[in-house]
Parts: C-alpha cells; structure tokens; sequence
C-alpha cells in the first residue's frame, strides 16, 4: 500500500425503523480533502439539525469526487431475513454494492492508493468485514470496518449525512403516497406508535412496514387478539 490520495466512507441511515427503507451511502473524497469537509461543518449526521444536514448534503454532493446510495426497501430487509439474513447482512451485501460501484470507476493503481472507512453496524468488526469481503469483487482493496467511524472520520460524516437526507425524502414520499402522515417510523416515535396500532394491517400494496420486525408482530398481533410471548418491543404497544 503507497500513499493514501483518496477515502471512501460508507454508513447507513435507518436500522433501526419499523416504516420505510434503510439508505446506505458511499463517498469518496480526495485524502487532502478531508479537513475541508472537517471544516464546513461535516459530522455525525446525529449531531446536526435537519436543516444543517439538508445544507450540507447539497455542498457535500457537488464537492466530493463521486458518491453512491443504495436504497434497502422494507420488501429488500423482509425477504433478506425470510431467507436466513440478518439485517448486518443485508446491510453488509449493500455495503459490498456501493463499493464496487465506487471502485469499478477508478484505475489500478487508484484503487491501491484509496482507503475505505465504515461504520461497522455489528458488534464483531472482524467478523462483519468478513461478511462484507463476500460481496466485494476486489479484495486487494484496504478496509476499515470500525464503531462511531461516522464521528471520528469526515468522510464517513458525509456519507452519514446523505444517507440520513435521503432516508427523510424518502420517507416523506411515502407519506404523501398514502395520504398520512405517521411521524419518523421509529417504534419509540409516538405518531408511529399511534398509526401502526392503527393501520398494521393496511397498505399491503405500498409494503411500507418492515413486517419481520417483532415491533410490527407485535402489533398485528394485538390487533388480532393473539397472545404471544412477550418481549421488549411488544411492551411499547401497552
């Protein structure tokens, strides 16, 4: 490995939603880029208000050297888990995704100057970037799988931000396409709380909830009048 010239940051929006899709984004960046976008404001998409992200997601989008998002709808993440795959690999295949679809545009010897950065959604940063080399096509590339990477390195703070703006468009298409407004899709979200006892069992066709989710279960299941086992996500419907 020579000398660093670019950086690529991946991070998520949304895992944690019982409405709407997950938003993965990748960014890259020349390496002696980075403190600019320290400098113009570029963090933790938590940290900044929906207004600042808004902002900077435009500056950020037209001053990088290329970025990618890849959209996980709540189909994607049901059929991933109806098969056998947890959410770390759902989000590990999309991750792989927005990697090659990044590095297939750049030279050899690019490719061996670039440093790629993600916020490792899993416990075991080991084990995942294992999970993530399966689904990356060049495995000479140099990866980082690493926690709060997001708050630590710029470049992951701008893709944190465009993915964190995209998921909320997204999420206000969904509303205007059904009409309603049902708050962030959060389970902890009281107008989300509120509309999914409401409607658990509606809107079939648009496929909005995240129906392998226990919050959704449990949902539909006092709905029904159905006695399951009890668990934590159950208790934020009583």
């Amino acid at each position: 490995m020579g000398k660093i010239n670019y950086l690529l940051g991946v991070d998520d929006a949304g895992r944690g939603p019982v409405i709407g899709p997950m938003l993965l984004c990748g960014v890259l960046i020349e390496a002696k880029e980075e403190e600019h976008f320290k400098d113009i404001g570029a963090k933790d998409s938590k940290l900044l208000t929906p207004t600042q992200r808004e902002n900077l997601a435009e500056i950020i989008k037209k001053e990088v050297k290329m970025f990618r998002t890849k959209i996980i709808t709540p189909s994607e993440i049901d059929t991933g888990m109806g098969i056998g795959l947890n959410l770390n690999l759902v989000e590990a295949l999309a991750c792989g995704t927005i990697i090659n679809e990044i590095t297939e545009h750049l030279t050899k010897e690019e490719k061996e100057n670039t440093k790629i950065i993600l916020d490792c959604p899993s416990i075991n940063t080991s084990g995942w970037k294992n999970q993530l080399l399966e689904y990356v096509k060049d495995k000479k590339l140099e990866i980082h799988c690493e926690h709060k990477a997001d708050f630590n390195h710029p470049v992951v703070s701008a893709a944190s931000i465009i993915a964190k703006v995209t998921r909320d468009e997204e999420i206000e298409k969904i509303k205007k396409q059904i009409g309603t407004d049902f708050g962030s899709g959060y389970p902890s979200d009281p107008y989300t709380k509120a509309f999914l006892k409401e409607h658990v069992n509606d809107f079939k066709k648009e496929r909005i909830f995240r129906e392998s989710w226990a919050t959704w279960r449990a949902a539909r299941d006092k709905v029904l009048g159905v006695k399951g086992k009890e668990n934590k996500q159950a208790k934020l419907f009583d």
